[in-house]
C-alpha cells in the first residue's frame, strides 16, 4: 500500500521523478548513504511529531539532530515524536520508509533548513528499499511544506 501510494503520488504530482528501488535495505541513514553511493546528509530523513494536539512531519538532512529548544521555539510547544505505530496508521509507510509523499492521512510537513546545504536529497519513497532523488526546494514544493530551523547545526569536515 504505501510505495503504492507514492507511486501514485508521483504520477500524478511528478511523473518526470523515478522511484529508486534497491534490493537492499535503505531503513536507516548509513544504510540508504551507502547504498545511494551519497553522504549522509544528502539522506532527506523525515521524522513524525506531536506537538500540542496536532501531528507534523518534519524533514531533515541525515546526519542532523533535532534541537529541543528550537523545536519549541517555532511550535510554541513541547514536542515528542510518535512511536512506531502511529506513524504507520499516519502516513501508511513503514519505520524506514517514510516520507512526505503519498501520505495516508494530510499532515503539515516542515522542511528544515539543513536541506538547503544540498543541490539534491534522497527521502524515502514509502518503503525500506525505496527512495527518489530529488532538490529540497522542488520536494518543499511537491508536498506543500514550510521551511523551519529545529535542528542543531551540522560540524562539516573541513576540504
Amino acid at each position: 500500500m504505501s510505495l503504492a501510494s507514492v507511486r501514485a503520488f508521483f504520477a500524478a504530482k511528478a511523473p518526470d521523478i523515478a522511484i529508486i528501488e534497491l534490493q537492499s535495505s535503505t531503513a536507516t541513514v548509513a544504510l540508504a548513504a551507502e547504498a545511494h553511493g551519497v553522504s549522509p546528509g544528502q539522506i532527506a530523513k523525515t521524522l513524525a511529531f506531536r506537538i500540542a494536539e496536532r501531528d507534523v512531519l518534519i524533514v531533515a538532512r541525515g546526519d542532523a539532530r533535532i534541537d529541543n529548544r528550537k523545536m519549541k521555539e517555532c511550535f510554541g510547544a513541547k514536542s515528542r515524536m510518535l512511536d512506531a505505530q502511529t506513524v504507520v496508521e499516519l502516513t501508511s509507510h513503514p519505520v524506514g520508509g517514510v516520507c512526505p509523499f503519498g501520505l495516508a492521512t494530510p499532515l503539515s510537513v516542515y522542511c528544515d533548513r539543513s536541506l538547503l546545504a544540498f543541490d539534491e536529497v534522497l527521502p524515502a519513497a514509502g518503503a525500506t528499499h525505496s527512495a527518489v532523488r530529488i532538490t529540497p526546494q522542488r520536494m518543499a514544493e511537491l508536498v506543500d511544506a514550510e521551511w523551519i530551523d529545529v535542528c542543531q547545526e551540522v560540524e562539516t569536515e573541513p576540504c
